[in-house]
């Protein structure tokens, strides 16, 4: 084998790893809850109806009520300000 070789054979087992392990994560399903309140301006994962804007990343304002992001069930009673309802 010539070091040509050797490197493809390096960059597809690296390759067929990544494939193996997005594989294995989109296999868990994670439950998520919605957190209002906590989301960085443009950085929402969408918003209430109340809100000035339709949905995903035109937060205008930090921790806006209306605002939210998706977190993993459990996660948003420990984020301070943080709520399962809007405002």
């Amino acid at each position: 084998m010539n070091n040509r070789q050797i490197l493809s054979a390096a960059i597809g087992s690296l390759l067929a790893l990544g494939l193996v392990s997005n594989a294995s994560a989109a296999g868990k399903k994670m439950d998520m809850e919605q957190c209002y309140g906590v989301a960085k301006t443009g950085h929402n994962d969408c918003s209430s109806n109340k809100s000035a804007h339709s949905c995903a990343g035109q937060a205008t304002k930090d921790r806006d009520a209306e605002d939210f992001v998706a977190v993993p069930k459990g996660t948003c009673a420990k984020i301070a300000g943080g709520t399962l309802k809007s405002a």
